[in-house]
């Protein structure tokens, strides 16, 4: 089902693309509240979930479980490399876990797996800091 590309949902993508690293929903809720802007949290969520699914927005769970997205850059499969303090994300393309993936799944008589890999930790900047 294609989203239609209504004023809301350019708002949402535009407060998207100016997010520094994974946002809430609700995050980016409260930011476009602070614009006056009108739009509802539901709004916000169904925006958010159609960038996803189009390849426009990156999305992934934090280690809490809470769901987070991001303006996405990279286009095709690739993985993240996202600090736990600031926020700093790096996409990667990962060639060895492409590998591992797929041996694995066919080993398992597994055909046409997907897998989510994003690696959390501190970036250099956080951790010299908390040194």
């Amino acid at each position: 089902m294609t989203q239609r590309n209504t004023w809301q949902r350019e708002r949402v993508r535009d407060a998207l693309a100016g997010a520094r690293g994974f946002v809430s929903a609700q995050s980016l809720h409260a930011a476009l509240r602070d614009d006056n802007t009108g739009i509802g949290l539901a709004t916000v969520y169904r925006a958010l979930a159609g960038l996803a699914a189009s390849g426009e927005a990156d999305s992934l769970q934090s280690p809490e479980g809470e769901a987070l997205y991001r303006a996405c850059s990279m286009t095709g499969h690739h993985h993240h490399l996202i600090c736990r303090s600031c926020g700093l994300t790096i996409e990667i393309e990962a060639t060895a876990v492409e590998q591992w993936a797929r041996e694995t799944a066919a080993r398992h008589g597994f055909r046409d797996a997907e897998h989510v890999v994003d690696i959390f930790g501190l970036c250099e900047s956080c951790a010299a800091k908390q040194s």
